[in-house]
């Protein structure tokens, strides 16, 4: 292979999908890259198939090799999966390493085991980067998103580079140092679970148009078209119009009509979820497209309940003059845009609860404006979000900006009657409902979990508040009736 006596300013190690295509992005913004990968064979045929970039590529068939072939302090990006195998790669790279390097897990790692790698290569005086990426194949290669933690050492590094191959909204790199350790590869996994919740929201406006209206999916395709153009502008709505309106070459059907409804997902739903619940806090709209996620997976059960399960008299195929009537389009994409709101919403709050548990001192403004481009949930509605951001939110809660108390008005009473008419019908809309749930907890000044804390210290004397005194230990008056444990 034909090298390049200078030494390269950064090295990619795993030449897949992604690997691949953030290699030529540094290629092609002048930046000499060393590639490898644990397959020698596949180093030369991705310099074939780069050989105009070849100048700024240099191929490497070793770790050993391409660890010499780099720049003092190092900076190695690894495009590997994430888990044992990242874990056995630092075991085998650290020791051809000097004091000051950095290494880059590039993946979509789980954000504790990033925190423990960090802490151990700290111990060796090298630098652990967890950083997120988002974008897909197209993102990585013409400008992807990117959540960076880890230290200021490590982003003095990185910072020229990946300013130059991020996505730019209206000129800013959509990259940042968002704080130490696990903090980007948390910011990613909130990400994720935010498209979770977008994808499924989606979708079910899109079963209640099929079901309900019956109409085709080209039909409306071309309806989130037209949304495309206005406040629910995305890039999930955007690809959702094109997706219902292509054809499949072998039947000439609608190409999502033969598509199985079993949804696929890797896990970074789930961690969204998870910690959440760790923190303290509600993802309802996120564990909701997470659990519809999994209940896809289980068509049978699905199939064999569409026959054993009643069926709601009023269900679409039912001959009842009181069938439900699909509210018009306004009302569905009023519907959609305030379920995405309140889902955005939950995961921003989620963000803030990590980043003062873990003291991590994330910008959530800075972290709405590097989603506007590049990731795969950039929206106009992130602009109002980073508005609502920079500014102090009421209860550390976005619902209550007063920008975003205003469009939720105008759209909740629509979401009100989706969901209305999903339930009448029988059509499952489990983020929507979630999302509704979730805005009336938030509005409910006098709640029922007073009735709870009252069954607590029934069975266990755990104790309660009073409204009219101080302190949480009061008992009440359940006598020998009371059942503790």
């Amino acid at each position: 292979m034909t090298q390049i006596p200078t030494k390269s300013q950064i090295g990619i190690y795993g030449l897949g999908t992604m690997g691949s295509a953030l290699a030529l992005n540094m290629a092609d913004n002048g930046f000499n890259v060393a590639v490898t990968n644990r397959e020698a064979s596949w180093v030369a045929d991705f310099i074939h198939e780069a050989d105009q970039l070849s100048g700024n590529l240099r191929a490497f068939e070793s770790l050993e090799s391409f660890v010499n072939g780099l720049q003092t302090p190092r900076v190695i990006l690894f495009m590997i999966p994430s888990g044992a195998p990242m874990d056995a790669m630092i075991n085998r790279v650290t020791p051809l390493l000097s004091a000051g390097d950095t290494i880059i897990d590039g993946g979509n790692a789980d954000f504790h085991a990033t925190r423990r790698r960090a802490a151990q290569l700290t111990e060796l005086d090298l630098h652990f980067v967890g950083m997120g990426v988002s974008g897909g194949e197209s993102g990585a290669r013409f400008g992807p998103s990117m959540m960076v933690g880890g230290t200021t050492h490590s982003w003095t590094q990185l910072k020229p580079i990946l300013r130059a191959i991020a996505a730019k909204f209206d000129g800013d790199p959509c990259v940042d140092h968002l704080g130490p350790d696990g903090a980007g590869h948390f910011v990613k996994t909130v990400h994720n679970g935010i498209e979770y919740a977008d994808m499924q929201a989606i979708s079910e406006i899109y079963a209640l148009l099929r079901d309900v209206a019956d109409w085709p999916a080209a039909r409306i395709g071309t309806l989130f078209e037209g949304w495309n153009e206005g406040p629910l502008a995305s890039y999930l709505v955007e690809i959702s119009g094109k997706i219902l309106q292509a054809t499949d070459p072998e039947t000439g059907s609608a190409m999502v009509d033969v598509i199985l409804d079993q949804a696929g997902q890797k896990g970074t739903g789930r961690w969204t979820a998870i910690e959440a619940l760790r923190l303290g806090q509600s993802a309802s709209a996120i564990e909701a497209a997470v659990g519809a996620r999994s209940w896809s997976s289980e068509k049978p059960a699905r199939q064999a309940g569409e026959i054993m399960l009643p069926a709601p008299e009023t269900a679409p195929d039912a001959t009842s003059k009181t069938a439900p009537k699909l509210p018009d389009s306004t009302d569905l994409e009023q519907a959609l845009i305030a379920a995405r709101i309140l889902g955005h919403a939950q995961g921003f709050r989620i963000l803030a609860q990590a980043s003062d548990h873990y003291d991590w001192s994330l910008d959530l403004a800075r972290i709405a404006e590097i989603w506007r481009a590049g990731c795969i949930i950039r929206s106009s509605l992130l602009d109002d979000l980073s508005d609502a951001l920079h500014s102090d939110l009421p209860h550390s809660q976005l619902i209550l900006v007063p920008a975003i108390r205003a469009q939720l008005a105008t759209a909740i009473p629509a979401l009100r009657r989706v969901i209305i008419t999903a339930t009448t019908a029988g059509i499952p809309v489990p983020v929507l409902s979630a999302s509704l749930a979730w805005f009336d907890s938030m509005r409910t000044g006098r709640g029922s979990a007073n009735l709870i804390q009252a069954q607590r210290d029934f069975f266990g004397a755990h104790g309660f508040a009073r409204l009219d005194g101080e302190g949480s230990k009061h008992h009440g008056p359940w006598g020998n009736s009371a059942q503790q444990s």
